[in-house]
């Protein structure tokens, strides 16, 4: 492994006048012989944290955070590369509360093993001395592919609810399947995951989504779901998401039940929209219990989501991105609408059509796994270059006039915004309406008619 760790880390170790060991997802990922370019690098050792504080400076660490009460040192290092240390200790909780109410430090490697979540987590690697210390076994669970605790599972997940968030995302990203006891031990416990701060959840969950980019493996973030489902935890965090599980659609369209089709919507979708493709179809269950129909799901929809967003708080620009395209995901799903309203919704939303095409084709593959095209997604590409080409403006600053224009026309200034997008939308339908002689015209022809 020493070839593989930053060279200032190394550095480090040489100064350090005690073992510094590596532990967790690096050591773990390096034994699964996957890639560490992304790696985070935690490192521990049994010191106190003004031994190693001074070790780091002579190193040309920066020391960025010092937390006495845990034994915790946030560095970084001359790359701007970022470290976290923990001194060996064991923990103490009460029941659901992520914070230790105890903490006592050790120099017993065991015991520090012991606080940790997993035994594939648990396995540490004595920079100096190249070695590794496997207290737990978990190099054999790293060779199987399985995640254990590292002590009995209802004790772990009891302990701290944030692990079940922390199995799901690890599972995906790894590609390890929790043991039976594991699992067990995250159903009996999965209501503590309220107890977790909200930022907190949203956190995990976006690192679930974008699980592919540590496992390399496309369907990781949809295998991450299911094991969410599987556990109980999404029904805590998603609740009007989950209440989709057995709930029927249109078997000539589905081939799945609304929440399956919602889990399978992320396996089709680009990182971007993923947050989007979860959610998508979250107003489905409200509209059948209320309506016994979907018919209204995306405008309630958008509102649902909005209220899930603001619940884990996550940003305002997040919530919103995402709003609108579960508003907008269902628009000419039949390949109804006609060419001028097309054509009006493509510049109206034209800054969000690439992720609202993606969404679209994700929505349509997830109903019964096809890859082909999704004939809408076909249509609205095709008018969208067909506009392009001839020259339709999508910007108000891509028209031929301008504001100054319009109120030298005798147009109220209040009024500006208003008409300038009437004109965006006038020359949506023929590109060759956005000509500056012509386009005033049009202009004086409105002022007249008032």
């Amino acid at each position: 492994m020493r070839e593989k760790i930053p060279k200032n880390l190394l550095n480090l170790a040489s100064v350090c006048h005690f073992p510094l060991y590596i532990v967790g997802g690096s050591v773990r990922d390096y034994l699964a012989g996957r890639d560490l370019s992304r790696a985070d690098w935690d490192i521990c050792a049994p010191a106190p944290e003004e031994e190693l504080c001074a070790a780091a400076e002579r190193a040309g660490f920066s020391v960025r955070a010092v937390y006495g009460n845990t034994g915790t040192v946030k560095l970084e290092d001359g790359d701007r590369r970022e470290y976290e240390y923990t001194r060996f200790r064991s923990d103490t909780y009460v029941r659901g509360k992520h914070t230790p109410v105890r903490t006592d430090f050790t120099q017993d490697i065991a015991l520090d093993a012991r606080r940790r979540d997993f035994r594939a987590n648990a396995v540490y690697y004595n920079v100096k001395e190249d070695l590794f210390c496997d207290p737990l076994g978990g190099m054999k669970d790293i060779e199987s592919g399985t995640l254990r605790t590292v002590a009995p599972a209802k004790k772990v997940f009891g302990e701290d609810g944030l692990r079940l968030m922390r199995l799901a995302r690890i599972s995906a990203q790894t590609g390890f399947s929790p043991d039976e006891e594991c699992l067990e031990g995250a159903r009996e416990n999965a209501a503590l995951i309220r107890d977790i701060a909200a930022e907190r959840i949203f956190t995990e969950l976006g690192l679930l989504l974008c699980a592919d980019e540590r496992s390399g493996d496309p369907a990781s973030p949809y295998r991450g779901l299911c094991l969410l489902n599987e556990s109980g935890v999404l029904a805590e965090i998603l609740p009007e998401l989950a209440l989709g599980k057995g709930m029927p659609q249109r078997k000539d369209f589905h081939r799945y039940d609304v929440l399956e089709h919602s889990l399978r919507c992320v396996l089709y979708a680009p990182k971007e929209v993923r947050l989007a493709a979860l959610l998508h179809d979250v107003g489905k269950p409200f509209c059948m219990l209320r309506d016994r129909n979907y018919y209204a799901h995306a405008e309630e929809g958008a509102r649902i989501a909005g209220e899930i967003l603001h619940r884990l708080r996550a940003p305002k620009a997040t919530s919103e991105l995402v709003k609108q395209l579960v508003l907008l995901h269902m628009k000419d799903f039949d390949l109804t609408m006609r060419k001028n309203k097309v054509r009006r919704e493509i510049v109206t939303h034209a800054p969000l059509m690439p992720l609202l095409y993606a969404l679209k084709q994700a929505d349509f593959s997830a109903c019964c796994d096809d890859l082909s095209p999704a004939p809408s997604v076909v249509k609205w590409q095709e008018e969208e270059a067909r506009m392009r080409a001839e020259g339709v403006p999508f910007r108000l600053g891509e028209l031929a006039v301008d504001g100054n224009d319009v109120r030298a026309l005798g147009f109220e200034r209040a009024r500006t915004g208003e008409i300038l997008r009437g004109l965006l939308y006038y020359c949506s339908e023929d590109g060759a309406r956005n000509e500056r002689e012509a386009l005033l015209r049009h202009l004086k022809r409105l002022r007249q008619n008032g």
